[in-house]
């Protein structure tokens, strides 16, 4: 159990500044916010609390973005995306519990790199993304996050190779996220990860996620189209360096 009064005020504080900054980098790319937030969470308290809160704050706090984004996303690749994700998450949980760890996390680095190496090097998908090809890369994502949770980078580095707008892409990546997440209810509820410490962590965090998503939301409306690729492109890297295991040292 996470004792509130026991914890060191600066690290509560440092875990509110995090969660702020993931909220403005969910608010305007559309995702990337777990890829901030839970590896700092994680090191100041449980990570079953700092997981599960962080579930139910974005989810919530997020869902004006999941209205909006439902009238513009293409749906024809976004549907089967998900339902390989949901599908194929579980393969992903079956890997971890069965094969050897440290080779997995270099096999997810290898591949979040040649994921972003294929996109900065000017590659473009053409074509109009198919179901089967939709479905693949929706199952490698699932894989991924069963895995380690970093689903995003596959489905990331798809919809930005092909040719739709910035807006589009980014309506995507947040329906995928909210349809995706809700297997993650199921499980963690099965596990008894919703607690009384995880509802004040959530009335805690509450207000500077919401303004930070907010504001973040503004600033994509404002923004170049240009710089949403240069952000992707720069989470898809922070995926990358944090889940290479030759930082571990580094990072505790």
């Amino acid at each position: 159990m996470l004792d509130f009064a026991a914890v060191d005020p600066a690290n509560l504080w440092l875990a509110i500044a995090t969660l702020t900054l993931a909220g403005l980098v969910r608010g305007f790319a559309g995702f990337g916010a777990g890829m901030i937030y839970m590896p700092v969470a994680a090191s100041l308290m449980p990570p079953p609390i700092a997981a599960a809160s962080f579930l139910v704050l974005d989810s919530v706090v997020a869902l004006p973005l999941v209205v909006r984004a439902a009238r513009i996303c293409d749906w024809k690749t976004v549907t089967p995306t998900v339902v390989g994700a949901v599908l194929f998450v579980h393969a992903g949980a079956w890997l971890l519990a069965n094969t050897d760890v440290l080779l997995l996390r270099w096999t997810i680095s290898a591949l979040v790199i040649a994921l972003l190496a294929l996109l900065v090097s000017g590659w473009r998908y053409h074509g109009t993304p198919t179901r089967p090809v939709s479905f693949g890369v929706g199952a490698v994502a699932g894989v991924l996050g069963g895995v380690s949770q970093v689903s995003g980078p596959p489905v990331v580095a798809f919809w930005l190779s092909g040719t739709q707008s910035p807006a589009i892409v980014r309506a995507n990546l947040i329906m995928f996220f909210a349809l995706a997440s809700l297997g993650s209810y199921v499980a963690y509820w099965l596990a008894g990860f919703f607690t009384l410490d995880v509802l004040r962590l959530i009335a805690l965090g509450f207000p500077a996620y919401a303004l930070a998503i907010f504001l973040g939301s503004r600033g994509f409306g404002k923004a170049n189209p240009a710089l949403y690729r240069v952000i992707a492109y720069t989470l898809i890297a922070v995926a990358a360096l944090t889940s290479l295991p030759i930082l571990d040292g580094l990072l505790r």
